[in-house]
């Protein structure tokens, strides 16, 4: 009431004081020094936790900078502890007599449950991969090309009606020639023109479709594949090493964590890394329920209908489609690509195409496997986000980073998210992307209430 005295104002009270007695006066003063206090006070606060953040993530950053490899082996480590879990449990309840399996040797045994199934997959596909790189190797050019040659000239036909290519004639890439019309090509430089009357469909599948088989293409890959093995086995071997120690202490990585942080945030630490480990736990054996799936759909499918290196096929599609969006349409593009070359002896309209229809008919299936069954129960049980929300991230980490980035993004963006929600729940923005979090944990107290 005081305030609206002395603030108060029409025409009259700007023409005549306004009577305000000593305590009113008192009171209106003693009002206005404890709204600036209390801004003042609550200002630096402000500022004091903004610049220990902003300093605590310029840190991180360094940290990440400089050390991004040994991040990446400990993260690496992380992952494969939290999917190991199941062996540990698995191991450690085994009894032989009053002799049980302690931490050190159900985490040995679970290395070495690792070590045997790459091994069972490198002995499953290597003779795959190296017959089709035989089978690659003695292409006959003269025969595919000649298999190709009619429908190549049919599609040929079809882009000249169209309007989209013209016969007969080819313009060299260099000089820059934009714009410019062929006689004044001629006019300036007579071989910027050349005429092409036939296009030899053997030469282009030299050239373009089995470029990256050309022998020496191949030695120069394994060569840098040598030279980089030092720093492969020792990545492999930090790896290995780091998480034999998260598997054999459940909370050693806990206690790292939680050591970077202050005392007063350590039980908020440890709820976040407890909440993280259960959320990428599930969206991690997810991945690998998911790659399991897809491998024995399509190549029971592609079985079934006749299709050689189904299983090659059908493992690669599984292992690729971890990308989103585009692991699909690569894993699809790699099965036509083996499917042609197994089966060069085919003819092209009634033995070849009908193969490949029924190679894409499979992948159709199983894209709408994938989309309509699989993951969405893997994000709605792991990642707790909106389709659209996901979508977007994934463009995210696709413009941060590429495919790894696209690969990365969905994890990524549930530890962040994660973390906010355990250090930043007074911002709006951390509640609005952290609703269908609070919404599980309701749900969890409830089954357990009751």
């Amino acid at each position: 009431m005081c305030s609206a005295r002395f603030w108060g104002g029409g025409e009259k009270a700007r023409r005549a004081p306004l009577p305000v007695s000593g305590t009113e006066m008192y009171i209106l003063g003693f009002d206005f020094y404890f709204w600036i206090s209390f801004s003042e006070s609550a200002f630096m606060n402000l500022s004091n936790r903004s610049i220990a953040v902003f300093i605590g993530l310029s840190l991180l950053a360094l940290v990440v900078y400089y050390f991004s490899n040994i991040i990446a082996y400990v993260l690496a480590a992380w992952v494969l502890s939290m999917i190991g879990q199941p062996f540990m449990h698995f191991f450690q309840k085994i009894r032989i007599w009053k002799f049980h399996f302690g931490p050190n040797l159900a985490a040995i045994l679970t290395l070495f449950t690792y070590f045997i199934f790459i091994g069972l997959l490198i002995r499953l596909f290597a003779p795959l991969i190296i017959a089709q790189a035989n089978n690659l190797a003695e292409v006959d050019y003269k025969k595919v090309g000649k298999a190709l040659e009619e429908p190549a000239n049919e599609i040929k036909e079809k882009l000249v009606e169209a309007g989209i290519y013209q016969p007969d004639t080819f313009l060299i890439k260099y000089p820059d020639t934009t714009g410019l019309s062929p006689d004044q090509l001629a006019l300036i430089r007579p071989d910027t023109v050349a005429v092409v009357s036939h296009v030899s469909v053997e030469k282009i599948l030299k050239e373009n479709v089995f470029r990256w088989f050309d022998p020496q293409k191949i030695g120069d890959f394994f060569s840098q594949v040598l030279s980089a093995a030092g720093s492969i086995l020792f990545g492999l071997f930090s790896i290995v090493f780091i998480t034999f120690f998260f598997l054999k202490e459940q909370g050693l990585f806990v206690n790292f964590m939680v050591a970077l942080v202050p005392g007063e945030y350590e039980s908020q630490m440890r709820h976040a890394i407890a909440e993280i480990s259960r959320l990428l736990s599930r969206y991690f054996r997810g991945i690998v329920l998911q790659i399991t799936i897809i491998t024995l759909f399509v190549t029971t499918g592609l079985s079934l209908l006749g299709v050689k290196n189904a299983l090659l096929i059908g493992f690669f599609a599984a292992l690729i489609n971890v990308i989103p969006y585009l692991g699909p349409i690569i894993g699809a593009a790699f099965g036509v690509i083996i499917t042609i070359s197994s089966n060069l002896d085919l003819d092209f309209y009634t033995q070849m195409l009908p193969l490949l229809s029924r190679v894409v008919i499979v992948f159709a299936a199983m894209q709408m496997l994938d989309n309509f069954v699989l993951q969405p129960w893997i994000f709605s049980n792991s990642v707790l986000a909106h389709p659209l929300e996901i979508f977007i991230i994934i463009l995210m980490g696709a413009q941060v980073y590429g495919i790894i980035g696209m690969v990365l993004a969905i994890p990524t963006y549930t530890v962040l998210r994660v973390i906010a929600r355990a250090f930043l729940s007074e911002f709006k923005i951390v509640q609005k992307i952290t609703d269908s979090m609070d919404e599980e944990d309701d749900g969890h107290r409830r089954a357990r209430g009751t």
